[in-house]
């Protein structure tokens, strides 16, 4: 009777097992299904914007003003032959250096007047009044204190990704709620502990929305920069086309940037999955195949 009854409980476990097993393997082709039609649509839309655009130049619209994608198509060619990649080295130096030290300034910033309530109250109108300052005001005398080589755009990428990320962290460890701290103190956990185990997991989703919205901002501070005083880069490059009146060029050089911007959050968001993994899922705003 016992070992009927042992039997059954592991066919059972294991009926549980196949089920959740399989349940997964559905859910998971279900994802790639909804993945795979999202590109699709994303796909035929892109090509119908082209098509219009290809079509409608020299008819509907002036090719002067907004050339076609057959001429952008060639002259990005052309560059990518000639000097893209000196251009394209030195915005994205001044990129990524000015957004790793605005990120980990932000969040250091962020962690550290999160902690103390007077401080923050004290400074919080010197860093609205701060980040009030139109970044476009500042470039020029980022020049006159620091030249026109790569200083300068890094320092304007700074002045752009530390707010954001600032903000981000700050709000996201304030977020916390108390009686999770609370619990932790209780069960004996120390300042260390309770940082490492409880806010900084709590704060890593704002974290992470922070990254993600720095990017695009880390990369125009960059291009302000070069359209300010530069003799390279991407800014640079269609500074001077739009300067010789040239809509291919120009034109040509704004799909670059939105390629790499594009490129950039979807190499973003692949790791913001895989860190976040531990995340529980949500059903707000989910898509149904």
């Amino acid at each position: 009777m016992n070992t009927t009854a042992v039997a059954n409980t592991s066919l059972s476990s294991s009926n549980a097992m196949t089920s959740e097993r399989e349940a997964l393997r559905s859910a998971q082709r279900k994802k790639r299904r909804i993945e795979q039609k999202i590109a699709l649509v994303q796909v035929l839309l892109l090509a119908v914007v082209l098509a219009f655009w290809e079509l409608a130049s020299g008819r509907l619209f002036d090719l002067f003003w907004v050339s076609r994608p057959s001429l952008i198509l060639q002259y990005i060619w052309d560059f990518v032959q000639k000097d893209f990649w000196k251009h394209f080295m030195f915005t994205m130096t001044a990129t990524w250096v000015g957004f790793a030290a605005g990120a980990a300034g932000g969040m250091l910033a962020g962690m550290g007047l999160s902690r103390s309530a007077f401080l923050s109250a004290v400074l919080d109108p010197f860093l609205v009044a701060i980040n009030g300052i139109p970044r476009v005001a500042l470039a020029p005398l980022f020049v006159v204190w620091f030249g026109i080589g790569l200083l300068p755009k890094i320092v304007l990428v700074f002045t752009l990704v530390f707010f954001v990320m600032f903000y981000n962290t700050y709000s996201g460890i304030k977020s916390i709620e108390k009686s999770f701290v609370d619990l932790a103190w209780v069960m004996g956990a120390n300042d260390k502990a309770i940082f490492r185990k409880v806010v900084l997991p709590a704060a890593t989703p704002y974290i992470f929305l922070g990254l993600k919205l720095s990017i695009p901002y880390a990369l125009i501070g960059a291009i302000i920069g070069e359209f300010v005083a530069s003799s390279a880069g991407l800014g640079w490059k269609i500074q001077v086309e739009t300067a010789q009146y040239n809509t291919t060029g120009t034109m040509a050089g704004l799909l670059l940037l939105m390629a790499i911007v594009t490129v950039m959050n979807a190499l973003f968001s692949l790791f913001e999955r895989r860190m976040l993994r531990w995340r529980p899922p949500t059903r707000i705003g989910q898509l149904d195949a």
